[in-house]
C-alpha cells in the first residue's frame, strides 16, 4: 500500500513523468546537454513551470467550486454564531477556502468589520486567507512531501488564531477607519447556484487568479532555476545556512518587500532547501511573502490606523519568527 501511494504521489503530483518528458525532449535537441548547467536550469524551468500551472488550474477550479458555496454573506453569517477562540478558529478555516493573496482579501476584511464582527476574528481570516489555502498542502507536498505540507497549514492556522485572539483582546477597535465601520453591507441572501453556474464561477476564478499571479510564478521559477543550477551552494549556505542564527530574522525581512502568493515562493523555497537552507528559514520567507507583502499593508494602512497595523505587523513577524526558528531545530524529522 505504501509503495502504491508512494508511486501516485511521485506521478500525480511531483509528476515525474513530466520530468522526464521535459529530459526526453531537451535531449533531442541537437547541441544541447541537459545534464550541463544551463541544461538543468532550462529543465527546472520548464519542468516546474508546467507542473505548477497544471496544479493551479485543478485546484483553483476545485476549491473555487467549494467557495461557491460559501459567498460573502454566508460566511460573514457562520462567522457571526461563534465568539471567543472558536470564532478565530473558524475564520481561519474559512480562509482556507478563499484562493486570495493578501490584497485582494482585505476588501473581505472590510465587509466582515463592517458587519460588525469581532475584530479578532477578521484578522485571523485576514492573516489565513492569503497564507494557507486548500490548494497550499497539494502543491508543497508536490515539491517536498505530505509533512511538510500539513505541518505548513497547521502552522498557519495556528498563526493566525493566536494573532486573531492577540489582537482580539488589544481591544483596538478604535483603531479601525471609521468608513470601515460604516461602510454599507448589502444582504442580498443567497442564490441557489445551478452546477452550470458553479462551474461557470469556478472557471471564471481559475481565469482571474491565473491571469493576476503567472508573471510571479515565471518570475519564482526563473529566481528558483537560477539558484538551483549557477549559485553555489557554499555561497549561500555561508548567509542563510541552517547553522546560522539570523538565517530566519534575514529570510523573513527580505520576504516583506515582495509581493508573490504561494505558487511563486514555491520555486524558491525549492531551490533554497535543494541548497541546504533550513526548512524553518524558507518557511519564514514563504509567510512574510505570502502575508506581510509590501502591497498589502499599504493597503491595509488605508483601513486602519497606524498602532493597529503596528500590532499586526509585530504579531505576525514574531510568529513567523518562531516558526523558523522552530522548524530548523526539528526539520530533521520532517525531511
Amino acid at each position: 500500500m505504501s509503495s502504491l501511494f508512494s508511486w501516485l504521489n511521485d506521478q500525480l503530483l511531483k509528476m515525474q513523468w513530466l520530468s522526464d518528458l521535459v529530459s526526453w525532449l531537451l535531449s533531442s535537441v541537437p547541441g544541447f546537454d541537459p545534464a550541463s548547467r544551463l541544461g538543468g536550469s532550462v529543465h527546472f524551468f520548464i519542468y516546474d513551470t508546467i507542473k505548477i500551472f497544471i496544479l493551479l488550474c485543478v485546484l483553483i477550479f476545485s476549491i473555487s467550486y467549494i467557495q461557491s458555496y460559501f459567498p460573502p454573506e454566508r460566511s460573514r453569517r457562520i462567522l457571526g454564531r461563534y465568539r471567543g477562540v472558536g470564532a478565530n478558529l473558524i475564520g481561519a478555516l474559512l480562509g482556507t477556502v478563499t484562493p486570495f493573496c493578501s490584497c485582494s482579501s482585505i476588501p473581505l476584511f472590510i465587509g466582515f468589520t463592517g458587519a460588525g464582527l469581532p475584530l479578532g476574528v477578521t484578522f485571523s481570516f485576514l492573516i489565513s486567507s492569503p497564507l494557507v489555502d486548500l490548494a497550499s498542502v497539494i502543491l508543497l507536498a508536490s515539491i517536498f512531501n505530505w509533512s511538510i505540507a500539513i505541518a505548513y497549514v497547521l502552522i498557519g492556522l495556528v498563526l493566525a488564531v493566536l494573532g486573531g485572539t492577540l489582537i482580539g483582546h488589544a481591544g483596538m477597535e478604535d483603531h479601525v477607519e471609521d468608513f470601515v465601520r460604516t461602510a454599507p453591507v448589502l444582504d442580498q441572501g443567497e442564490t441557489d447556484l445551478t452546477r452550470r453556474e458553479r462551474i461557470a464561477f469556478a472557471w471564471g476564478q481559475v481565469r482571474d487568479i491565473a491571469g493576476r499571479v503567472w508573471p510571479y510564478i515565471l518570475i519564482g521559477v526563473g529566481i528558483g532555476a537560477g539558484i538551483h543550477n549557477w549559485i553555489p551552494a557554499d555561497l549561500i549556505t555561508a548567509l542563510i545556512g541552517q547553522d546560522k542564527w539570523w538565517s530566519p530574522i534575514l529570510a523573513t525581512f527580505v520576504g516583506v518587500p515582495m509581493y508573490a502568493d504561494i505558487f511563486g515562493t514555491l520555486p524558491i523555497a525549492e531551490a533554497l532547501v535543494a541548497k541546504g537552507v533550513g526548512l524553518g528559514t524558507v518557511l519564514s520567507f514563504m509567510m512574510a511573502v505570502t502575508a506581510l507583502s509590501l502591497p498589502s499593508l499599504i493597503m491595509l494602512k488605508r483601513v486602519v490606523k497606524g498602532p493597529l497595523l503596528a500590532l499586526f505587523f509585530g504579531i505576525v513577524v514574531t510568529g513567523i519568527l518562531v516558526i523558523g526558528y522552530l522548524f530548523n531545530s526539528i526539520s530533521h524529522l520532517l525531511v
